[in-house]
């Protein structure tokens, strides 16, 4: 979930602090005070285009640096760790933007490209408004919604397997019985690639082994030289502790507490002196080589230089090296590693055929009880005339498909008789985050994104559909993080958390803050989101009744 945004020289704000927590945190304050500054500023770590305008003006660059905890999002950590870039479960991403119009971006403090920043951001927050990062929008998120809110999981993958495995296959097979010049011209540069590995001759661990050594060697100086110090520490604690020994053991009439106190002088003696040979014997491990580290680094730089040119991680180097040696062994067995693809494909494709009909049975079944749940949730936030579908079409291509033999997508009609449409070309801002909230609400069990922000969920509603909507949302926070920005108190009324955006002049400049409410604060924001400028006491009464109800 999202933990702390830090925002620096953006837009109307020079410097802002803000921690978040789990549940749902409402953001309010007054027309144009600047409420969407958080969310937008949250876009440019999330991989948006930037914009050199939104650099606070007279400043160089302005800078936003937001917190995730991964902690519970394994789809993350695992992200982040085939990258070498996970430092725990916190991630932070970070972008910096100048007023020339330059652009960095920054996962945990590694430089990074904004489709890594957008792609990391989608398994980490989920924005429901009309910008782009509406990931509703996207084919692939419905279907991923709908599998997930089926819970057949393991069959799709079974189905992505059984695919992949054909597709896998097929292009060996048609490699295999391809033009022989182009065979020919395979084996050979196979037949130098596998020579090239093994000449390199990379054995299991040994990356990490060199890499481990690297590091100690490198650092051999600086390791002795904080050993010793540690050493001649524990030599001084030593003879103090002995000479407290022989002027206790001088004493001709001791205590109990003197007596304790030996004791405890003579196991301190004893610790010392072992933790004194444990630091010898470390010492006597550690040695300043730097031939041997100069040889590491040669057969380090050697390892990095083939991954680097087989575009593979040096991780992987072995596992390539073993799967080239399996295709130059295909290539020259020929007619045989022929006939055995072709009975391995009429194979797949049967499992396929059975697991794919089988996941798209499940998936109808599952699309109508969607349609039927989210349909209910939808008349309650006053959009009963609209029509839901989840389109299920089968693929043109009779192949197997990782997907399954069907494309999935989310098709809506907003008045009655009207066709229904993908969401993107039919609904408004309003309708698609109020056509998100339903749909989130009715899969938050899957449990795909533990944050959703909602921006402008209550736009053209009021009375009694808005709280439905603040309710709603507060119940969809028992399941994943909610942020909503609103103008309705009804919504701001079912926050576990206030947060207030107040806009300020300071002479020549104008400067949004953002403050924390509680108690008697949240009481008076209510207030002036019921009665505005004019706030009596039957507002304040009215607002606390709405936050104790």
């Amino acid at each position: 979930m999202l933990t702390h945004i830090s925002i620096s020289n953006y837009t109307i704000v020079s410097s802002l602090e803000m921690e978040f927590a789990p549940g749902m945190t409402v953001i309010t304050g007054e027309t144009g005070a600047g409420k969407s500054i958080m969310l937008d500023a949250l876009g440019l770590c999330l991989g948006d285009r930037a914009d050199p305008k939104s650099v606070r003006q007279g400043c160089e660059r302005a800078e936003v640096i937001a917190s995730f905890d991964t902690a519970a999002i394994p789809q993350a950590k695992a992200w982040l760790e085939d990258r070498d870039l996970h430092t725990g479960d916190e991630c932070l991403l970070r972008r910096v933007v100048t007023a020339e119009g330059r652009s960095r971006a920054y996962i945990n403090g590694s430089p990074s490209t904004l489709q890594d920043c957008a792609e990391l951001g989608a398994m980490l927050i989920d924005i429901h408004s009309q910008h782009a990062h509406q990931s509703l929008l996207r084919k692939q998120v419905q279907r991923e919604l709908l599998d997930a809110y089926a819970a057949h999981l393991p069959l799709t993958r079974r189905v992505e397997q059984a695919a992949s495995d054909w597709l896998r296959n097929r292009r060996e097979l048609d490699l295999l019985t391809g033009a022989r010049d182009e065979q020919n011209a395979r084996a050979q540069l196979l037949h130098y690639q596998v020579e090239e590995l093994d000449a390199l001759d990379l054995r299991e661990g040994e990356l990490e082994a060199l890499e481990e050594e690297q590091k100690l060697l490198a650092n051999a100086g600086r390791i002795l030289e904080s050993a010793h110090t540690a050493l001649e520490l524990c030599d001084e604690q030593e003879s103090g502790t002995r000479r407290a020994l022989q002027l206790l053991n001088s004493d001709t009439h001791p205590t109990a507490a003197a007596n304790g106190a030996r004791e405890l002088l003579e196991s301190a003696a004893i610790q010392l002196s072992e933790a004194r040979l444990e630091i010898q014997h470390y010492i006597d491990q550690v040695e300043i080589d730097p031939q041997r580290l100069e040889e590491v680094e040669q057969r380090l730089e050697a390892i990095y230089d083939v991954a680097r040119k087989h575009r593979v991680m040096p991780e992987a180097v072995i596992e390539l090296h073993q799967t080239l040696r399996e295709e130059v062994q295909g290539l020259a067995d020929g007619g045989q590693r022929i006939e055995q693809l072709e009975k391995s494909l009429t194979d797949l494709a049967e499992r396929y055929r059975a697991d794919a009909a089988e996941l798209g049975k499940q998936r109808r079944k599952a699309a109508r009880k969607l349609v039927r749940q989210a349909s209910e949730v939808l008349a309650s936030l006053a959009m009963a005339q609209c029509e839901l579908e989840v389109a299920l079409t089968p693929r043109d291509s009779g192949e197997p498909h990782p997907h399954g033999s069907e494309e999935v997508e989310f098709l809506i009609s907003t008045n009655p008789g009207a066709p229904r449409q993908p969401l993107g070309r039919i609904a408004s801002g309003g309708e698609l985050s109020r056509i998100s909230l339903a749909i989130q609400v009715v899969t938050a069990s899957a449990g795909t994104v533990p944050s959703m922000v909602f921006d402008e969920v209550d736009v053209g509603i009021g009375g009694a559909v808005a709280e439905v909507v603040g309710k709603l949302l507060r119940d969809l926070s028992g399941q994943a993080q909610v942020l909503c920005v609103t103008h309705l108190p009804q919504v701001a009324a079912q926050g576990h958390h206030h947060l207030q955006v107040t806009k300020g002049s300071s002479g020549r400049s104008v400067e949004a803050s953002l403050a924390r409410l509680e108690g008697d604060g949240k009481v008076q924001e209510i207030a002036r989101m019921l009665g505005g400028v004019k706030i009596t006491a039957q507002t304040l009464a009215h607002a606390r009744e709405m936050l104790e109800g």
